[in-house]
């Protein structure tokens, strides 16, 4: 037996749209699950632009990510930053997933880098990551959502800093079990990492408008060729593939509206054509777009 996929169009950008999706009514910047079945999924890929911790307890999902197919078991956590893209495909009738969403704006409220996050290294595929735990680490990362569940029904002075701080702990627990001995401390090392989160977030704020790798060179201050080898060292892809990537990842989700006419969308995405949107598009995909959206809707 398998769940229902339920067709809609709705993207789900912000937290608040996505839980409204599932009949939750929720105004916080932050939502901890139940960990009870889910009987309808959205079935067309949606964008999601806030953090998400996702633990399953029972069951398996076969998930889209990013355009990209993963299988999801007991076990298996789901880290996933803004701007990652879900689809989900099937789902078992005994698949349970706990789950913590938060906005980057209330958890870093007091926080001066806004690149804490993706600097504990948590996104090892850009801008989610899927590992397999252990029980002990699993339960001790139930405990603290549990623990966190509880602190939210508080009204105290301090109840969202407690909160933060708790969230702040389950992030650097699942940072602390994917950190690598070989994980490279220089002062190099950093400064490379430091212009590389910078880059990707131009990137994910400005590819719209602008996707020549010159544009993010000048304004991260450096040259282009520089900007080559510290992208290139940090994700083994280069600025163009960075780039390229954010705009089909904003295209995958347009194409999933019928709202939106594909002439609307290239011009939206920055292309001055369809035909040029239409040779982008096929470059990654080998569909053009309307072979695209006839697939995700059939």
């Amino acid at each position: 037996m398998k769940f229902k996929v339920k067709t809609t169009y709705n993207t789900h950008e912000s937290l608040q749209d996505t839980l409204s999706f599932f009949g939750v009514n929720c105004h916080r910047p932050y939502y901890i699950s139940s960990g009870n079945p889910i009987f309808e999924y959205p079935s067309n890929a949606f964008r999601i632009d806030y953090y998400a911790i996702c633990i399953c307890t029972a069951g398996d999902i076969n998930i889209q990510v990013d355009n990209q197919e993963y299988h999801i078991s007991t076990n298996h956590i789901l880290i996933s930053a803004p701007t990652t893209i879900i689809r989900f495909s099937q789902v078992s009738a005994d698949f349970r997933m706990k789950l913590l969403f938060f906005d980057k704006a209330f958890l870093l409220k007091h926080i001066v880098n806004p690149f804490f996050i993706e600097q504990l290294g948590l996104f090892k595929n850009s801008t989610f990551t899927i590992v397999s735990s252990q029980d002990k680490q699993i339960d001790k990362l139930l405990k603290l959502i549990d623990y966190l569940k509880e602190v939210t029904l508080r009204t105290t002075h301090f109840t969202a800093d407690i909160i933060r701080t708790i969230i702040f702990n389950l992030l650097l627990e699942i940072a602390d079990e994917l950190a690598s001995k070989e994980q490279n401390t220089t002062e190099s090392a950093q400064e490379t990492n430091n212009l590389f989160y910078k880059f990707t977030d131009l990137v994910q704020r400005h590819s719209n408008q602008y996707k020549e790798v010159q544009y993010y060179a000048d304004q991260l201050f450096i040259s282009n060729k520089y900007l080559i080898q510290v992208v290139k060292r940090a994700s083994g892809k280069t600025p163009h593939e960075i780039i390229d990537e954010r705009v089909l990842k904003e295209a995958y989700v347009l194409l999933g509206n019928p709202e939106k006419t594909i002439s609307e969308i290239s011009y939206e995405i920055g292309f001055n054509s369809i035909s040029a949107f239409g040779r982008f598009f096929k470059k990654y995909s080998t569909l053009s777009p309307s072979e695209y959206r006839k697939r995700q809707n059939m």
